[in-house]
């Protein structure tokens, strides 16, 4: 089984990118407003909640990203230790939606769980055609240094005899990770996902 989410592309690069923020704590700590601008482009593009993205969805551009993230920096406002709790994410991006006028509900799901569960979280959200925000924050493995201390969007997955390999978007580029790799991290302090679901105007 293999679900692939169609994503969007800005200036030649997959999703938004942290590195184009020209405010310098946002360059550095940006990650969790920047997963959240890619949500609401994700949503405004391919579900029809056009005023999550106080811009054209359908012409997408850097300069546009650029500004929709300062839009967002005050409800995900980098900090000395990050936004590295799951409700940090959930209530900043939530005041931001509430102050729109949208109604989305989140599920957290923390780190605490087994693989297999995550597994399972994570193929029913991309099944229902949603991005999922990962937060990781330490892990043992070097080869996922670029992720430490990280929000980044999963946004697919392939089914395998005994893993799930998850697609991810950060930093304008996707990238392909063993899920069970990636969630034993080695660490006691655990990260963990977001489940979003976003409901129909009525």
């Amino acid at each position: 089984m293999k679900q692939i989410l169609d994503y969007f592309m800005i200036d030649g690069e997959v999703g938004g990118n942290q590195d184009w923020f020209r405010n310098v704590v946002m360059h550095i700590g940006g990650c969790a407003a920047a997963t959240a601008c890619d949500c609401c482009i994700y949503f405004a593009k391919y579900k029809g909640k056009k005023n999550l993205y106080p811009f054209d969805a359908e012409n997408l551009s850097k300069e546009d990203y650029i500004q929709f993230s300062m839009k967002m920096k005050p409800y995900l406002r980098p900090r000395m230790s990050g936004v590295n709790k799951l409700w940090m994410y959930t209530e900043g991006f939530g005041k931001y939606l509430e102050d729109i006028g949208e109604k989305v509900e989140f599920k957290e799901f923390s780190g605490e769980h087994a693989a297999r569960e995550a597994a399972v979280f994570i193929k029913k959200k991309i099944n229902e055609g949603t991005p999922v925000p990962y937060l990781m924050l330490r892990h043992k493995d070097k080869k996922f240094a670029d992720f430490v201390w990280h929000w980044f969007l999963c946004i697919g997955y392939e089914e395998t005899a005994d893993d799930l390999l998850i697609k991810v978007a950060t930093y304008g580029e996707a990238t392909t990770f063993s899920l069970k790799e990636l969630w034993n991290t080695g660490y006691k302090e655990k990260g963990g996902l977001i489940g979003i679901t976003v409901h129909r105007n009525l």
